[in-house]
């Protein structure tokens, strides 16, 4: 089978400024045109071999600064690589920053043609499936207001659905399942496949180890910039969280079973990890462990440290009792930066709505790390949420729904 990606012996260097590099023409001249040249240079990638056949997935996962945001410019022709063969058969499509293309003052309809038109498509076929687009965004409302009046989420909704609709036959992804709710983030994920099913080749990078072993048939684990693993999915992602729970063991201290604000004892190395430089305190469900199918979760985590820490990422999931996760997700996939943690203090994620079917669920928390190579503190299976719904669903999900049964005319005589 022809690939529809072939990369061999990938290489990315940058040159490296000194730290008070003059940024106008004027500072340079003043400066005597000193502090201009590259004090020396580095390599992002190197030696970087894989392949991806149509109708594959590859999962791309390293800590952050491993080189995943260059290898993906690479692909996407935002960047151009130093040295190696790079060959794309196909129309490409990108979901690196979803809305980022976007001109607030523009429609999201006039925001849609540019979009789609840039992306390959003629005029005549996004008129024609401009309707998909918007109905697929769940935006019908809003599409002739101005993109600078909607929210973030709206924006990543209507990048999201461009994209799926551009027909790509490789498309590159960087964390979707961080776009929208839970029913969204569903959908989303279902159209992914769908893709993947008629033949797309996906590149997919994550933080998620389990996404990436559930949903990819390859894996490529970068680490600084060099290939440090790449084969099955499985064996992959196995090798990839080993290390990080090694690292993570390497500097979890001793400390006696504590009770979770659930109820439920934490036991370090068992549903507890960490190094507890910074320390979960508490977590709250709110309004309450106990809600309907629907309706808004707020979860709030308490944390304190010994020390103020420049930056760090929170991760939430909800899981079933099986331990499939129905939501995954980080600050970092969220608002694409970490966090600054002072002494004390609590972090709060609201979730719109959760839309899951009738059953018992946890909730799971964790603070990593800003490049993600170890632990400060996980916590698993200590915080249950019990959800009902108003019908019964056998699947994950149980969205408000209505039906009507719609009889024929009858003729007039």
């Amino acid at each position: 089978m022809e690939s529809a990606i072939l990369v061999e012996n990938l290489g990315k260097r940058f040159n490296r400024y000194h730290a008070d590099k003059p940024l106008t023409i004027m500072e340079a001249v003043l400066s005597g045109l000193r502090r201009i040249k590259p004090v020396d240079d580095f390599w992002a990638l190197r030696g970087i071999c894989f392949e991806v056949n149509a109708g594959e997935m590859l999962g791309v996962i390293g800590h952050n600064g491993a080189g995943k945001s260059t290898l993906l410019q690479i692909l996407g022709k935002v960047a151009y690589p130093t040295e190696g063969r790079l060959e794309m058969r196909g129309r490409v499509g990108a979901l690196l920053d979803l809305g980022a293309g976007f001109h607030g003052d523009l429609t999201g309809r006039e925001n849609v043609f540019v979009s789609a038109i840039v992306a390959g498509l003629p005029r005549h076929e996004v008129a024609r499936r401009f309707d998909q687009m918007v109905e697929f965004a769940e935006l019908s409302g809003f599409i002739d207001n101005p993109v600078r009046t909607y929210s973030t989420g709206m924006m990543m909704r209507l990048a999201f659905s461009v994209a799926v609709h551009c027909d790509p036959q490789i498309l590159l992804v960087d964390e979707f399942l961080s776009v929208g709710d839970i029913a969204f983030q569903s959908k989303c994920l279902k159209r992914i496949l769908a893709m993947k099913a008629q033949g797309c080749a996906i590149v997919l990078v994550s933080h998620d180890v389990t996404q990436v072993e559930r949903l990819c048939d390859r894996a490529l684990w970068l680490k600084h910039g060099t290939v440090k693993a790449y084969g099955d999915s499985d064996i992959v992602a196995g090798q990839y969280a080993s290390d990080m729970l090694v690292q993570t063991q390497q500097r979890m201290p001793d400390r006696a079973d504590q009770l979770s604000t659930s109820g439920i004892p934490l036991r370090m190395n068992d549903n507890r990890f960490g190094s507890l430089e910074i320390e979960i305190t508490g977590v709250r469900l709110l309004p309450k462990a106990q809600m309907k199918s629907g309706d808004r979760l707020s979860i709030e985590i308490d944390y304190k440290n010994e020390r103020s820490v420049a930056s760090a990422h929170f991760t939430l999931s909800i899981s079933g009792q099986d331990g499939q996760k129905y939501l995954d997700v980080t600050t970092a996939g969220l608002m694409q930066k970490v966090i600054p943690l002072e002494n004390s203090g609590t972090f709060r994620l609201s979730i719109d709505r959760v839309d899951l079917a009738s059953g018992d669920y946890f909730v799971e928390v964790g603070i990593y790390e800003k490049d993600w190579s170890y632990a400060y503190d996980s916590h698993s299976r200590a915080y249950p949420l019990a959800v009902y719904a108003n019908y019964v669903s056998k699947g994950i999900l149980a969205p408000p729904i209505s039906f009507e049964v719609i009889f024929p005319k009858a003729k007039a005589i």
